[in-house]
């Protein structure tokens, strides 16, 4: 009878070691797709900052080359775009439109010098500056929490809790290799 109660206290105990080391996995695995999601709000947030600052842009351009029609226009389609995405992939290719279309527009603006001299212009240069730096940021600390992740839930033995819980991959933001540089947004007047 005392072996058999150690039995059952020794099969007790192994079931709620396991129960604590899988409700311990669980557990990091929700904190590692918040930290994930959190991350995904900062260049969200950034995202929509450097879209506020398009019309802006874009009206500041227009007063001086209004005869740039098509860039004006690609510069606010990419912006819908941004604004549309559904998700990081989503988000990242509609971003490397809008870092296109905005190369366009300064290459554009450098046949202007009042355009260039314009307190406007250089404010929001300025500010479109910082937001690119911003969302430099936000995008290298969301990977990094979402490489984590991704992870976390592909190895062993979180795999098997991750399976069981439905827990996906998040998608990477990622720059394309043309979008990787940097994006010109000063100018010097030419003398």
């Amino acid at each position: 009878m005392l072996a058999l109660t150690i039995i059952l206290l020794v099969l007790l105990g192994v079931v709620v070691l396991a129960g604590l080391v899988l409700l311990g996995i669980y557990n990091g695995l929700v904190r590692s797709r918040v930290r994930a999601r959190e991350a995904w709000s900062g260049i969200d947030v950034q995202l929509k900052r450097r879209a506020s600052l398009i019309p802006n842009l874009v009206e500041t351009v227009k007063g001086y080359a209004a005869h740039e029609k098509q860039v004006l226009e690609n510069v606010t389609r990419a912006r819908a775009m941004l604004e549309q995405a559904g998700g990081a992939a989503q988000a990242a290719q509609a971003d490397n439109v809008l870092t296109g279309a905005l190369r366009s527009l300064f290459a554009v603006s450098e046949n202007y010098p009042q355009l260039r001299a314009n307190e406007n212009f250089l404010a929001l240069q300025q500010e479109l500056s910082d937001v690119e730096e911003k969302i430099a940021f936000a995008r290298q600390f969301y990977n990094r929490n979402v490489m984590q992740f991704n992870t976390r839930i592909q190895v062993f033995p979180s795999v098997i809790i991750a399976n069981m819980f439905n827990f996906e991959r998040f998608d990477f933001f990622e720059a394309e290799e043309t979008a990787r540089e940097d994006v010109p947004v000063s100018f010097t007047p030419s003398g």
